[in-house]
Order: structure tokens, then sequence, then C-alpha cells
């Protein structure tokens, strides 16, 4: 089986499950050692390291809370530390707080921790892996179709932290690439083991899609292996669409 992406280190935000989770055994499968995060899912993380190390795969799970940006320096010195350096990081971590901007019971302080860590803590991370990546390093940040088109009510602050890191993201292709760095986007759509979503919201959702079904996390880790990958050496700032054919 073709390995890629031997000899590099790669670090994965929220990683204890669904994509995260699938982005951390294909990464390792093409060779590249892991680091991940996780918040409050020890028990799912630990399962991870297990279960990729059983294979053979060289991975470690760090606790880290992308809502607190100023934690976004120690996490990356600790991946460092641990694995000698950085090439890849993915920013997949991110939380959804459903509701409509004239919603009087709106739960602020949970939309607060939502753009702080969709928004400020991928910021945060950027800028410090940013100063470390290795030259020919990548950047990958997880986003959604919502970030292009709204479609659907009570995403509005969801798709502006997404649509926000999006334009951040395509800026540090701007900057770091005289580094030879690259820095894309995958618009990720609705997958198993995702971000719970109202029955109605998801049947709302896949109405919109030219494939008109759920993906499997592994369909979309694909899309960001191969930007992880040589064969993606030139491209960059760039967004990649995996959600079903959404903006079609």
């Amino acid at each position: 089986m073709s390995e890629p992406l031997t000899g590099k280190v790669a670090l994965v935000t929220g990683g204890s499950r669904g994509l995260g989770a699938a982005t951390v055994r294909l990464l390792a499968e093409q060779g590249a050692d892991v680091g991940f995060t996780y918040v409050s899912s020890e028990k799912q993380a630990h399962a991870i390291v297990d279960e990729v190390r059983g294979t053979g795969g060289k991975v470690a799970a760090f606790r880290s809370d992308q809502a607190d940006p100023s934690g976004a320096p120690a996490l990356i010195d600790e991946v460092v530390a641990h694995f000698g350096g950085l090439d890849i990081l993915v920013n997949n971590a991110a939380i959804s707080v459903p509701g409509t901007v004239d919603d009087p019971d709106a739960d602020t302080a949970a939309l607060d921790r939502m753009h702080a860590t969709n928004y400020l803590g991928v910021i945060a991370i950027i800028r410090a892996a940013s100063r470390v990546l290795r030259a020919n390093g990548r950047i990958i940040t997880v986003s959604t179709g919502f970030a292009s088109r709204v479609g659907i009510p009570g995403v509005a602050d969801y798709a502006a932290s997404k649509a926000g890191i999006e334009r951040y993201t395509l800026g540090a292709a701007r900057d770091l690439g005289p580094r030879g760095i690259t820095a894309n986007v995958v618009q990720a759509g609705v997958m198993e083991g995702g971000m719970d979503t109202e029955p109605e919201v998801l049947e709302a959702v896949l109405g919109t899609l030219s494939l008109q079904r759920v993906a499997d996390p592994r369909e979309i880790a694909a899309a960001i292996a191969f930007l992880a990958s040589p064969a993606a050496s030139y491209v960059t700032g760039a967004v990649l669409d995996a959600h079903g054919g959404y903006n079609a």
C-alpha cells in the first residue's frame, strides 16, 4: 500500500470521532505520524490511539480546548516536542449551535463559545503552527457549504464562523506561499457520526444535495488526505467541495 506521507507529522484537531477520527486513521495509514486533539471524549481518544497503534501507526492524543485561543501555542509546542516537527495541520474541530438571529431565547453564551471554537481558536492554531511548519507544509481547514450558500434558516452564526475561517485560510495561502506551504479548504457535507442535527434540518439539507445521501466520513477524509499529499503540491488557496453537490 502506498504511503505518500511517510516522514510527515500531522496534527488533526477534533480527532476523537467522526471526520476527525477518519482523517487520523487515513493519514496514519498513508505513513504520517499523527497527533490529534480532543476536549472531553477521553475514552474515545484513547480508543483511536489504541486502534491506530494496533495497525503499526504512530499517533498521540492531546487534550486541548479550542474555545480558548490562548492555549494554541502550548498545543503546537507539545506536538512538536513529541514528534520532532510539524508538516500538516488539519483544522477539523468545530461545534454548531443552531438558532435564528431573532430568537428571543438564544443562548448567547453557547453562540459565543461556537464563534471562539470555530473562528478565533482556529486562527490561533494557524498562527502558532505557521511559525513551526516545515517547508512545503500543508494547512487544511474543514468548512461547510453553508459558508458559500446558507440555504436554510437557523445557521447564520455557524455559517458566519465558517465563512470567516475560510477567508483566513486563503489569506494564509498568500502569506505562506513563499515558504512552499499550501493552505486550502474542504467544504464537508453532512456525514455519519458528524454533528448532531435535528431530523427536520437533516431532511432539508439532504433535499438540496445532488447526491441525496449522508456521506461516509472516509469520503471526506479522502479529500483532506489528497490536499495533504505530494499530489497536491501546486494546489493552494482552493476551496474543495466535498458536500454532495450542495452548491451545484
